[in-house]
């Protein structure tokens, strides 16, 4: 995976050049001092993960991250840990605090390595009853019973099963179009659910099969109206 370091300090440039030089499957693209250099490499080079600092001069992680249009995998670094609910509103992998430790970093960059190697899988086709998840060269059908939620990473889409996880490479307005609208609703810019699936709901969080899901304003008002209410 070829990624790059965004970070204005230069210790923790250097801390993260260490962590990553660890790391067989990490290939260290570029070191960016600020969002401006890295919108340059980004625009010149293939990169898979951004090793992202939020707070730098000029503009900060999470407004670089807005205004891609495309955004690579993205693990956020930072030494202030009040950022971490606002993170994942911009469909971060992980979010790291300063200082990041060796075990730390590799299970925050595995699990992006798990996502980008599965980011082959499309979702080819779909019916009332199914859909088939394209895995390189062989079709898998997946029920739409099976299916339990939907999250965004960034450019890709997992979803998330009864049984396992299948990550593709698409967006959420994509798939969004494609799954049957009396099933699935979006609940949260990151997350679409399937109203069979929940368990229950309070105000601010969906659960299903014990996870919980986080219910965007703009999104509460049509789950409320898709819920059958008594």
């Amino acid at each position: 995976m070829n990624c790059i370091i965004i970070d204005d300090d230069e210790i923790s440039r250097n801390t993260m050049k260490h962590l990553v030089a660890q790391v067989s499957f990490l290939n260290l693209s570029g070191i960016c001092n600020n969002a401006k250099e890295a919108q340059e490499l980004l625009n010149d080079l293939p990169i898979d993960l951004l090793l992202l600092d939020i707070e730098m001069p000029d503009i900060s992680g999470l407004d670089f991250i807005k205004s891609l249009k495309k955004q690579p995998l993205t693990i956020l670094v930072t030494s202030n840990k009040e950022h971490a609910i606002e993170a994942f509103e911009y469909n971060v992998i992980d979010y790291l605090v300063k200082p990041v430790s060796l075990d730390r970093f590799l299970k925050a960059v595995s699990k992006a390595k798990e996502i980008f190697d599965n980011s082959r899988q499309t979702l080819d086709f779909l019916n009332k009853d199914y859909v088939f998840i394209k895995s390189n060269s062989t079709l898998i059908k997946i029920a739409i019973k099976e299916i339990l939620w939907l999250e965004a990473l960034g450019d890709y889409v997992t979803i998330n099963t009864s049984e396992k996880k299948y990550t593709i490479h698409s967006t959420m307005k994509s798939i969004e179009k494609k799954l049957p609208p009396q099933v699935f609703i979006r609940v949260h810019r990151s997350f679409i659910v399937s109203l069979d699936n929940i368990t229950s709901i309070d105000d601010n969080a969906i659960v299903i099969n014990k996870q919980l899901i986080p219910i965007g304003a703009i999104y509460k008002e049509n789950l409320t109206k898709k819920l059958n209410l008594l």
